[in-house]
């Protein structure tokens, strides 16, 4: 089945960005094979992306950020509350409960699928048991403050390392898969502790 990947870079004290969304602190000389980004994008053919996160990188493209334009040859989903009337292809926006997408969308062939965040979005598809695996890049830096990795929730998230490797400038890579809870017995294969089906939170 296809997975759903959080593949991510947080700072030392598990920020994405700072409070104001800057990302200025990931700006860093590349390692050979930047960081397994290269393998990693051959692998997915479909991104998902909070509406604020996916605002950020409008912002980035009229910046003229090299690597910010969205990808065609990827499907790009966007959450969102309140989309606008129309998108521009490749993106299409999606308004509808996360159950019934991820549902729809594993059972569609292709590949894994790269979960982008935001931290809202996050915590709406792990309320769901829709995370299969996380890939954070821990930045050797300390930021004070910021948007975290997960948006808060009363979670307990068991996590299994899968692997764990040290780069040349000190990043680190931690590589985990989510442990999914059993089904209750007489529930059934589909029973969840959290009834919600509708997107929780606003996006980002």
């Amino acid at each position: 089945m296809r997975k759903i990947i959080v593949y991510i870079a947080t700072s030392a004290d598990g920020y994405i960005a700072r409070p104001d969304g800057n990302v200025d602190w990931l700006d860093r000389p590349r390692t050979a094979g930047d960081y397994g980004m290269g393998a990693f994008y051959r692998s997915i053919d479909t991104i998902l992306w909070g509406r604020k996160t996916y605002e950020v990188a409008l912002e980035f493209q009229k910046a003229g950020i090299k690597g910010a334009a969205f990808d065609p040859k990827v499907k790009n989903y966007i959450f969102s509350h309140h989309p606008p009337s129309s998108a521009a292809p490749p993106v299409q926006f999606v308004t509808g409960a996360i159950p019934a997408f991820t549902r729809r969308l594993r059972a569609t062939p292709g590949k894994d699928i790269w979960m982008m965040g935001g931290a809202s979005l996050i915590a709406s598809f792990l309320d769901e048991k829709e995370i299969d695996e996380f890939v954070i890049h821990m930045i050797p830096t300390l930021i004070g403050e910021g948007i975290p990795l997960i948006a808060p929730r009363h979670l307990d998230v068991p996590l299994q390392l899968c692997s764990c490797r040290r780069f040349s400038d000190g990043v680190v890579r931690l590589h985990y898969s989510v442990v999914k809870p059993k089904p209750r017995k007489g529930l059934g294969g589909n029973a969840r502790p959290n009834k919600r089906l509708k997107l929780t939170g606003a996006p980002k």
